[in-house]
Order: structure tokens, then C-alpha cells, then sequence
């Protein structure tokens, strides 16, 4: 073992390893289906033979004579660790599109494994993110010697996470370009050069009109993948539907443990993989903790649960499971509960919108009442915290809420700690001066010292093709992403209402102009109504 690996295993608390010395096969041929040629490193115990192995499929990191940090951890836990380049990646043969080859070729992977002389009889996937799409993409239909798959924040699709109801996850997007396709230098100057570098890139990209120009401004070049999905909308279109394995997550007949984050933007598709699962009977763990993607204490949390998943069905120690399938962390209470399923059986509760800002169990009476902002395109509703790699997770919203374009809505301190564990809604009834805009919710919990922290939320865009109602009054529901939180006695239930959060999300311009080519700008005036014949509330899935 190494000193680094001695520390790591000690700050994750993981099992005692079982192996000291590691031995490395490189440069490993994986024949694909179409002729392709994908190339591998296989890492070992020293000495040993017919171990269970796990595969790590990257389009990330090249190959190599030496096992990265997560590959060493587990091979010094008594396993094989086989790490491929996906197509078209560090030498591996074919064209590179990213999420489109990899259920052809992790099927093949996992086929052409069964003919290795080193073959042990058992199989497992490893990683998060893309380590963890590629887990789904092939679980359906692979060899019965696939006994365990943890994806880690991932899913099964892709459009979800890029095209949320109808805007683009623009930082999400651009940041995910950024570490495909530029390399980071082996020294730590270069790379600390790098970093400052993608910093400043990301900065004016984001901020760069027409969206179609910001992979030029971000990387010094157009991408193909990123044009494709800035003006492909539709879930159906071609584009996604290659990238679309959400349809067969319940034939994977592979064990699977979920391993997500509140703040992670992978959470709601995830959750989605996980009913498709459950409902087929496939009795699928669940762990959710207050991660964001790929932080420390997820990918902590993601290992560990690996470990304990690959023992029990690679080598049969069922004993190492818990005994409930569902694990989630209750943030507030900050404290983990155990579950048959997810979500919990839960009540309803209405949380309606009133006048000077109130949020209350009762809706207003009749009369006027309305609540405006003003939306500029060109001083975007800034985002902060949530669903994101960098800057994201819970954070502090009083600076946000000041601003003249954001609600907000707050009701009084809670009498008794109250729980809520699920999808969140918010039924609204707005106005607008403009037949494309975008509402934006937000919900978060104010401390007696006035903090307001944010927990979850949700957009969506309009379009000429939404009709209005009466007076042209829409009735929006607004799913936010699902939650479990408690509400501590004293403190206060906010729900903030704007029309952006960027760069998050790509600002509506306020036209119908494509979001590829789009650069004027219209100012929208927006109404939310809240009176007794359009009661707006949000929706809490209250469980104590």
C-alpha cells in the first residue's frame, strides 16, 4: 500500500485491504461489435488469479501503468480493476460522441471479459457521472456474470440534465466541455495554469451572446456535441433519443444500488431510474445524501457503498447489507433515516401565497392581489447555490433576495420541527408582458437569525404554443427537485419566484428567436397572482 492510499482508506473508513502489491496489464485490446478497437489497463493483486473484477468505463482519464486513487483503493480490497478509454478516447478506436456508443460497447466489454483467461466468473461497474451512465447503458441485457452495478450520481439519460423544461443547463454544459476537451498538464504549474485559465474562459462564455458562440469562447473551437444540443429541444429527437437508455433500466437483471445528492442535477433522473426498478420488482438500494455532483463527501459515501455492494454480490456476504433498501439524509434534523421505498408515504400541505410577501396555510380573500417584478434579459436573475459542480449545494440567499426582480414569500416560524421527504410543486398563477419568459421557484428555510438557505427548486419555460387562460392568466405547476428536510421549530418556509437563474440556466431572451443564434433582448413585466380565484402555493410533502 502507499502512504497516500494508507490515508485515503483512513479518512473513508474503508475495509482492511487484503493486498499490498499491485500488477498492471496495459495496453489491452477490446474488440467492439463494428470492428472498433477499445483499449484497456488491467490492475491486480500480485500473484493472484480468478478474482471478481470491476470495470471502469472513462471517456476522462488516459490509460495508463498505474492505477488511479479509486482503482488502487479497490484492488487493495481483493479485486480486478479493468479501466477503459470509451471510443474515439486516448487512443481508443472510432469517433467520439459522447453518451452515444456505450451500450453497444459496454455490452461488448462485458462479453469479451467472459473470454479472458484471468476471467473469475463475477462482474461489477464502478464510478459517478458518466462512469455511472455507462453502468445503465449496458446493465439491460448483459452476460449473467454481471452480478453489481453502482451507478453514483448518474442516470440513464442525458437530456434531463442538459435541457431542464425546455432552457439549457448552461454552466452544467459548458463546464462538462471544458474538462472533456482540454487537457490538463501533468505539472502542478501547468495545471494550476489551466485552472486559473478555465476559469476566466467559463466566465466570458457563459456570459457570450448568441449561446451558439460559447464553446468557441470557452475552448477555441466549435463543438459539434455542444451545437447538437443547444438546438435540439425535444426529448424525442434523435440526438437524445441515442442517448436514451431510461426505457430498459428495468430489465437490468444486475443488482443495483443508486447512490445520489440533494444538490446533484443528475438527482431527479436518478430517481426516476430508481422506480423503474423498484416497480419491476428488481428491489433496487437507494442512498441519498446533501451532495453536490462529485463532492468529497459523496464520492466518500459512493465508494464505501461500492464496497459493501460488490461483497455481498460478488462474494456473497449478504450479511454487510443493511436491512432497509432506502438511505436518506434529512437535512435540517441532519440526521440519516432508513426506508422500505422512496418516496415515503407523505400529506400534501398547502402553503399559499399572500399579500406583503406572506406565505400562509390559508389563501388570501377576494380583491386584488397580485405581486410584479421586472425581468431584463441583460441584468439576468443570477443564480446561486443548487444543482451545481462548482458554487453549488446550500447557500445563504439574502443577497439574491434583495434584488427588485425576485419574490419572495415567507411564512411564520413553524410551532414544531416539521418534516418533508419528496417532490416539491408550485402552483402558480402569473401574467406576463411576454409569450416567452420563465418562471423560476426556489424554496428555503429562514433561521431565527434571518438565513435563508436554500433546498430545492425548479423552472419552466413558456413558449407562444403555452395558451394562457382567462385574462390571460396561466396556472403553472412547477415541479422542484425532490427534497427530505426538516423545518426546525422557529424557523421559516420562503419561496422565492423570478424569471432566471443564470447561468445555471441559458436567460430567456424574451423572443422566439433560437437559443443558438438568439441576441435581442425584450424586458418582461411579470404578475403572480394570489387571490381566491388564483390561489398560488407551494406544495409540501409533509411527513411529520
Amino acid at each position: 500500500m502507499s502512504v497516500m492510499t494508507r490515508l485515503v482508506s483512513r479518512i473513508f473508513d474503508l475495509p482492511p485491504a487484503v493486498a499490498t502489491k499491485i500488477e498492471c496489464q496495459t495496453d489491452i485490446r477490446v474488440p467492439m461489435a463494428d470492428g472498433a478497437v477499445l483499449y484497456a489497463s488491467r490492475f491486480f493483486p500480485q500473484g493472484s488469479t480468478g478474482l471478481p473484477i470491476v470495470v471502469v468505463r472513462t471517456p476522462y482519464a488516459p490509460r495508463g501503468n498505474k492505477p488511479d486513487l479509486m482503482s488502487r483503493l479497490i484492488v487493495e480490497r481483493g479485486y480486478q480493476v479493468v479501466v477503459q478509454n470509451c471510443r474515439g478516447r486516448f487512443g481508443s478506436q472510432g469517433e467520439w460522441e459522447p453518451f452515444r456508443a456505450d451500450r453497444q460497447d459496454g455490452l461488448a466489454t462485458l462479453r469479451w471479459l467472459e473470454t479472458q483467461p484471468w476471467f473469475g466468473g463475477a462482474v461489477a461497474m464502478f464510478g459517478l457521472s458518466y462512469y455511472g451512465y455507462v453502468q445503465l447503458a449496458a446493465g439491460a441485457g448483459a452476460p449473467s456474470s454481471l452480478k453489481a452495478l453502482v451507478p453514483q450520481m448518474a442516470a440513464s439519460r442525458i437530456y434531463g440534465v442538459v435541457r431542464p423544461a425546455g432552457t439549457v443547463a448552461l454552466d452544467t454544459v459548458l463546464a462538462w466541455h471544458y474538462s472533456v476537451y482540454v487537457v490538463y498538464p501533468a505539472t502542478r504549474l501547468g495545471m494550476v495554469r489551466t485552472i486559473l485559465a478555465r476559469r476566466s474562459a467559463l466566465r466570458r462564455a457563459l456570459a457570450t451572446l448568441p449561446v451558439g458562440d460559447a464553446d468557441r469562447v470557452a475552448l477555441g473551437r466549435t463543438e459539434q456535441f455542444f451545437q447538437d444540443i443547444i438546438r435540439s429541444a425535444c426529448p424525442e429527437d434523435e440526438v437524445w433519443a441515442a442517448m436514451d437508455h431510461s426505457k430498459l433500466v428495468q430489465d437490468i437483471e444486475a443488482p443495483v444500488h443508486l447512490v445520489g445528492g440533494w444538490y446533484d442535477f443528475f438527482l431527479v433522473d436518478l430517481l426516476v431510474d430508481y422506480r423503474s426498478l423498484y416497480d419491476a420488482g428488481k428491489n433496487p438500494y437507494l442512498t441519498i445524501g446533501p451532495w453536490t455532483h462529485g463532492s468529497f463527501a459523496g464520492v466518500k459515501a459512493g465508494l464505501r457503498e461500492s464496497l459493501t455492494w460488490y461483497e455481498a454480490h460478488l462474494r456473497g456476504k449478504t450479511e454487510a447489507l443493511r436491512a432497509s433498501p432506502v438511505r436518506v439524509w434529512i437535512m435540517g434534523s441532519n440526521r440519516w433515516v432508513d426506508l422500505p421505498s422512496w418516496p415515503p408515504r407523505a400529506t400534501p400541505t398547502s402553503w399559499y401565497l399572500n399579500n406583503n410577501g406572506q406565505l400562509s396555510s390559508t389563501s388570501s380573500g377576494a380583491g386584488a392581489s397580485r405581486s410584479r417584478y421586472r425581468y431584463d434579459p441583460a441584468d439576468p436573475t443570477p443564480n446561486l447555490g443548487g444543482a451545481l459542480v462548482l458554487g453549488g449545494g446550500p447557500k445563504d440567499n439574502r443577497k439574491l433576495e434583495r434584488r427588485s426582480d425576485v419574490l419572495t414569500f415567507t411564512s411564520p416560524p413553524v410551532g414544531t420541527d416539521t418534516t418533508i421527504m419528496g417532490t416539491v410543486e408550485a402552483i402558480l398563477h402569473v401574467r406576463s408582458s411576454l409569450e416567452n419568459t420563465d418562471f423560476h421557484v426556489r424554496l428555503c428555510d429562514v433561521s431565527p437569525r434571518g438565513k435563508s438557505i436554500n433546498l430545492c427548486d425548479g423552472i419552466i419555460r413558456l413558449t407562444p404554443s403555452d395558451r394562457p387562460g382567462p385574462n390571460g392568466v396561466y396556472q403553472l405547476s412547477i415541479q422542484l427537485s425532490p427534497t427530505a428536510h426538516c423545518f426546525q421549530s422557529g424557523h421559516r418556509i420562503r419561496l422565492q419566484i423570478s424569471s432566471g437563474a443564470h447561468p445555471r440556466y441559458n436567460r430567456n431572451l424574451g423572443t422566439d428567436d433560437p437559443i443558438a443564434s438568439g441576441i435581442r433582448m425584450c424586458v418582461a413585466d411579470q404578475e403572480v397572482l394570489h387571490d381566491s380565484e388564483h390561489p398560488s402555493a407551494i406544495v409540501l410533502p409533509a411527513t411529520s
